[in-house]
């Protein structure tokens, strides 16, 4: 795969720079070509602690956990506090700064590089609609499946539209108009994701609603260690 483009990143950084901001803030992701933009990301709840959701879906998992697109951190700090060896990657300078300011493990490194553990992660989580990272949902899963150990589960946040399948070239605008250079990103839905990962040789492990957001499931073959 070409090398990953950062997630808001290039141009005016208006994700680093919320990143910074004292009360962070939210970035509209608007698709090139497009005049409204796609959807919104609250770069504050990402900086914050891990919700009651964050935690939710935790349950169950085993370590080692890698959070692919860790941002800020939250994720990781949450697996630790519930005794889970914990590592977050992220492509973002600004974003792994961020993480590792307060002491949380994190890697400045694409999913795509090398990792620690490949081949023996237990857990891997894709939230905030992570699976969307390089606009290619088939390469990324197919990267999870090398980076995990056998019966080893991918956590997936996934589209709100269940039926969604989508790929484009986007920017991201801060609220008082700073913008990102382009960076690919994919949206997608339970009912494609959860067919993609079957193509890529994964099993269906569950889906569910919480709230607002959605989450699919997904293990590797074989029995978990």
């Amino acid at each position: 795969m070409s090398a990953v483009v950062a997630f808001g990143a290039g141009g005016d950084e208006p994700y680093a720079l919320l990143l910074r901001a004292a009360e962070g803030g939210r970035l509209a992701l608007r698709r090139v070509g497009d005049a409204s933009p796609t959807l919104h990301v609250d770069v504050t709840e990402w900086r914050a602690p891990a919700n009651v959701t964050d935690r939710d879906v935790l349950t169950g998992l085993s370590g080692p956990l890698l959070d692919v697109g860790c941002g800020p951190g939250r994720m990781v700090r949450a697996a630790e506090e519930i005794g889970l060896a914990a590592l977050g990657v992220d492509i973002s300078a600004h974003a792994a700064r961020h993480a590792a300011a307060d002491g949380t493990p994190v890697l400045r490194r694409s999913v795509f590089e090398r990792l620690p553990l490949e081949g023996s992660w237990a857990s891997i989580l894709l939230m905030d609609g992570n699976i969307g990272i390089g606009g290619d949902p088939r390469t990324l899963l197919e990267r999870c499946g090398e980076l995990l150990a056998p019966g080893g589960v991918v956590l997936v946040e996934v589209d709100r539209d269940p039926e969604l399948d989508e790929s484009a070239v986007y920017t991201a605008v801060a609220e008082d108009g700073r913008e990102s250079g382009v960076f690919p990103w994919a949206r997608i839905g339970a009912v494609p994701l959860v067919r993609l990962a079957l193509e890529c040789g994964f099993i269906a492990a569950g889906a569910w609603a919480a709230g607002d957001r959605r989450f699919v499931q997904v293990r590797t073959p074989g029995r978990a260690r």
